[in-house]
């Protein structure tokens, strides 16, 4: 089968769109961007990759029989597994990474003791990693490093205490392990994990090993081979991968583009990435015909929300529900990254409540958005919103009363799948580079 790949390396994640030659979503990956947008875009294509297998997995069960109309679950459990196989691999990487730096003068006369703390540590974590994995349970993140960094730390604090060894060698040993761990993809092959994961699957329920036909169509699923026929990169990171200039388009582009494919209708798109703010007016094909975007200074995207969430010394998914509580937004007329900080300790030692203040910090941030799309020309027919940030729904509360304040009643678009905007727009330019519509209005 061949697949085209837009990866979008954004300067907090990195995304990766699969389409096959119908222009249909075959898979969708994202990782953390780190400092290595090379590893970024491997591993964020894989993960690509292996929802594309589960699309293909959904694809040649949707007609066998035996399921008894629970194939969502079988499938369920099945990526379960297969995630479970993933992160015990990585774990078997950091263990033995970390084993690799206990030696020279700073582990003399501890060497083994901390040796044998770091193989319980990581024996913990391998005995509790099923109940992550589990029916239901829920995570704060899907990356290795959010999972294993929490855990590891409530784990080695305990060893250590036990053990009588200094804690902070522990940490030091993790923290400069996981870095090289994370900016190395999983090395196993995908097919092996898949077979790991259905032998969990069948164990589990014994009664699916007698469902040849479901087992069978598996194998013929894993069989085919998802050919990557043409790439195209965008982003922040895209100039510092080896891409000669016909594989590489503009954020601009591709968002806009990409905003088209998911909402056809669409003529405004406003997109809060991680670095930076754009306001892009489309018209009925998708093609920019205009737009604008913040300066250089991150301001109001999502790095300055990482920053408020820093400061207050919270996650930086729990933001938005905390702002949602608030019902007398904070006056803030700044949303500059460098006085964030002060700003905020002046405010909370005057009192003020910090859901008040993460109010009206989001109401700051999507003020500045709208100066940006008016900018770029205002609010026509459907808009549709971008990146990371639409997933916040303070953000998401706070624009709709100002696109209704300043535009009156508009179509607002946003898709649970909207981080993937930019990769999808990058996708569909390599699809069509591939078939040869080269025209630069269209690639």
């Amino acid at each position: 089968m061949k697949t085209f790949v837009g990866i979008d390396l954004g300067s907090t994640t990195t995304k990766a769109v699969l389409l096959d030659e119908n222009c249909d979503v075959i898979g969708r990956g994202i990782t953390n961007s780190r400092s290595n947008y090379s590893t970024a875009a491997r591993v964020a294509s894989e993960e690509a990759r292996v929802d594309g297998r589960f699309t293909l997995f959904h694809r040649a069960l949707g007609d066998v029989g035996g399921l008894d109309g629970k194939l969502d679950d079988f499938l369920g459990a099945l990526e379960r597994a297969f995630r479970l196989e993933q992160f015990l691999e990585q774990l078997d990487d950091l263990e033995r990474t970390c084993l690799g730096l206990v030696k020279g003068e700073r582990f003399a006369g501890v060497e083994t003791g901390i040796k044998g703390a770091l193989g319980e540590v990581f024996k913990r974590l391998r005995n509790e990693a099923p109940e992550l994995y589990a029916p239901g349970a829920k995570r704060k993140s899907d990356f290795f490093r959010d999972i294993a960094g929490s855990r590891y730390h409530n784990h080695a604090e305990d060893v250590a205490r036990s053990a009588r060894l200094p804690y902070e060698l522990l940490l030091n040993v993790y923290d400069k392990s996981i870095i090289d761990v994370e900016n190395r993809p999983p090395s196993g092959e995908l097919s092996d994990k898949f077979h790991r994961a259905l032998r969990r699957v069948v164990d589990a329920d014994p009664a699916l090993s007698g469902l040849g036909g479901v087992l069978l169509a598996i194998e013929r699923a894993l069989a085919v081979d998802l050919e990557e026929s043409y790439l195209v990169g965008t982003g922040y990171g895209r100039v510092t991968l080896p891409f000669s200039k016909e594989h590489i388009r503009s954020e601009i582009l591709c968002h806009g583009l990409g905003a088209h494919m998911m909402y056809p209708k669409t003529r405004t798109v406003l997109d809060i990435g991680g670095q930076d703010t754009k306001g892009i007016q489309v018209d009925a094909n998708g093609i920019v015909e205009n737009f604008q975007m913040n300066d250089r200074c991150a301001a109001g995207c999502g790095r300055y929300l990482g920053y408020i969430a820093d400061e207050m010394n919270m996650g930086l998914h729990e933001l938005g529900p905390m702002a949602m509580k608030s019902d007398r937004p904070a006056r803030i007329n700044s949303t500059c990254t460098v006085f964030a900080g002060a700003e905020l300790r002046d405010r909370l030692s005057l009192g003020e409540k910090r859901e008040d203040i993460l109010a009206g910090l989001h109401r700051a941030i999507i003020l500045r958005a709208i100066s940006i799309i008016s900018r770029a020309g205002g609010v026509t027919n459907e808009f549709t919103f971008t990146g990371g940030v639409a997933k916040n729904e303070a953000a998401v509360r706070e624009l709709r009363k100002l696109i209704r304040e300043n535009y009156g009643e508009v179509t607002i678009n946003i898709n649970p799948d909207s981080i993937y905007t930019g990769a999808l727009g990058a996708a569909e330019f390599a699809r069509r580079a591939y078939l040869g519509q080269t025209d630069g209005r269209q690639a």
